[in-house]
């Protein structure tokens, strides 16, 4: 636990450093803030802008965040220094990871809060927000830790992004794609994030994102091994 604590308090320190990483966990609670208050269309649906990045930052922020922290550190041999230090990888990637989602969690807040829920919406939005911001967290994690250098980390990881992140967006005008995003559990998260206030949690959806997370975790297990961390 003490080791776990000193990374993620490393890490708080680095990221103030790392205006790349930095800019992940900022970049859409501010575009949100800015794009819900100047733009006013007659017919738009109510909190449009706030769905919409909030589905964009869960797919994007913690997964790109996670994969260039862990690649970097390996790259620059960090993390085999942290190892001689008598840090153990699960440590390791504990802290990083509860840095990572702690993070996320604050711009996800930020996000809530200019939607101007109710507290019970606000819970349920931020509870939706943490599973998925999870899920991107352990597909950021395996690319990352999968990966020797932070370039080969960004290869994989800006398709993968781009694939969770638009799905969503591109189901809401295609009938053919909606019918394979609804497996995503981005999709999923957009449409309970679209219904809070009103939410009804059906299992299927709950079934779908767990899948999601049990891939996420296959993954990352199998890029673990991999890399000799196991």
């Amino acid at each position: 636990m003490s080791n776990g604590i000193a990374i993620f308090k490393k890490q708080l320190k680095d990221t103030m450093k790392n205006k790349t990483v930095l800019i992940q966990f900022v970049m859409f609670p501010v575009l949100t803030v800015i794009m819900n208050r100047a733009i006013k269309i007659d017919g738009m649906p109510e909190r449009f802008f706030v769905t919409m990045f909030a589905t964009m930052y869960v797919a994007m922020a913690p997964l790109t965040g996670i994969a260039a922290i862990i690649a970097e550190e390996k790259e620059k041999n960090t993390l085999r220094v942290l190892l001689m230090s008598n840090v153990k990888p699960y440590e390791y990637l504990a802290g990083i990871g509860s840095y990572v989602w702690f993070a996320c969690m604050l711009g996800s807040a930020v996000i809530c809060a200019e939607g101007s829920y109710g507290p019970e919406a606000s819970v349920s939005f931020m509870l939706i927000m943490a599973v998925g911001i999870l899920a991107s967290l352990l597909i950021g994690a395996a690319i990352g830790t999968g990966s020797r250098t932070q370039m080969q980390a960004t290869s994989l990881t800006v398709p993968v992004m781009l694939i969770v992140s638009f799905l969503p967006m591109l189901a809401t005008f295609n009938t053919t794609i909606a019918k394979i995003a609804k497996y995503m559990y981005a999709e999923q998260v957009s449409r309970m994030l679209s219904e809070v206030g009103n939410l009804q949690v059906e299992p299927y959806r709950l079934c779908i994102v767990a899948v999601n997370i049990g891939f996420a975790c296959v993954a990352f297990r199998a890029a673990y091994k991999k890399c000799g961390l196991a």
